[in-house]
């Protein structure tokens, strides 16, 4: 085992700073061969683990981000969808893949919740891998299909819930996803009941809510706003604090009724616990650039997606408190997964 994935997998890394100043300290330790692959680096095409199937947000993200990326490095950036289990199939072949930079994770805000939900995962999202920048927050809307349940708005929606037999189900992208904790709460703060029905991505629960398989979803913006446009769907509610630019006139859960909603879904790069420093920092710098430039900026907003990059220290600060934060809606919504 090289001295870095020694360095990760036997120091309790509690604290982001305290992380990443494992990380930071690993060129002084490195041997020849690994800062000689860090100057070389990237030699050869990369792999980006998209965690769900194509047709989804995390694949618009990836693929975008991909495609400038393999620009600005001069390499070809492949994007590669392992879909499963909530996003966990994916995030554990990067957490085992070498950590060399060569093989990347487009994580999201579904790991964090992962953690809790699942009892056994075969991996560690704090301490198998590292993370590099965030790229978008997407707020997640409460959606319809118009055509088979005539709701305007939240209030009608629970009353036909609360009318129908044997009652409305909700698609999410998985056991453990953002989605199904928010069908959660949802539940909890209605009172109504709702059938989960978990799916391996946004691409196939968005065809099952336009032919009617399913009442309704909790999905990202970016992957359902084409058909809200198209009214095709029809958006209720958004699930964060506050209103989203692309959305202006669709109210807040909040601002519908319903108390202590505010969960958006970010996404960002994350690499295998040992990737040299030097890489890692290479990494930040092209996509905190890419995320900053003018046309990714154009492309996200335009897909309802907020950019936002940050540093690697700002990004495992982020997923240390929210690993935290969905460790007691986990508990109160008493969702667990074996």
């Amino acid at each position: 085992m090289p001295a870095s994935k020694h360095c990760y997998h036997h120091r309790q890394r509690r604290q982001a700073l305290r992380r990443l100043g494992c990380l930071a300290a690993l060129p002084l330790g490195l041997g020849a061969a690994t800062l000689a692959l860090a100057q070389e680096w990237p030699a050869k095409p990369l792999s980006l683990v998209v965690p769900f199937p194509a047709g989804g947000t995390t694949d618009l993200l990836a693929r975008s981000l991909g495609d400038q990326l393999s620009r600005s490095l001069g390499q070809p950036v492949i994007v590669e969808n392992r879909p499963g289990a909530g996003a966990t199939l994916g995030a554990d072949y990067v957490a085992k893949a070498r950590a060399d930079g060569y093989t990347l994770l487009m994580g999201a805000v579904h790991h964090t919740i992962a953690t809790s939900v699942y009892k056994k995962l075969p991996y560690s999202f704090q301490k198998d891998l590292v993370p590099v920048s965030t790229l978008a927050m997407v707020p997640n809307v409460l959606t319809i299909n118009p055509a088979r349940t005539p709701a305007r708005d939240v209030a009608e929606l629970v009353a036909l819930a609360r009318q129908s037999t044997p009652g409305f189900s909700y698609g999410s992208n998985g056991n453990g996803t953002a989605q199904h904790l928010i069908g959660t709460q949802f539940q909890a703060a209605t009172g109504i009941r709702l059938l989960h029905v978990p799916y391996k991505g946004s691409g196939p629960l968005t065809t099952d809510l336009l032919g009617g398989q399913v009442t309704m979803s909790f999905d990202t913006l970016a992957t359902v706003l084409p058909h809200i446009k198209a009214g095709k769907l029809r958006a209720l509610a958004v699930t964060t604090a506050t209103r989203s630019s692309a959305l202006p006139d669709v109210p807040t859960l909040e601002q519908a009724g319903l108390k202590g909603f505010d969960i958006g879904t970010w996404f960002g790069v994350l690499a295998p616990a040992g990737t040299p420093g030097p890489v890692v920092a290479r990494l930040n710098a092209e996509i905190v650039r890419i995320v900053k430039s003018p046309e990714f900026q154009q492309r996200m907003l335009a897909a309802g997606a907020e950019p936002m990059s940050s540093s690697p220290e700002a990004f495992a600060r982020r997923i240390d408190q929210e690993t935290v934060k969905f460790a007691g809606l986990v508990k109160d919504g008493k969702v667990a997964i074996e």
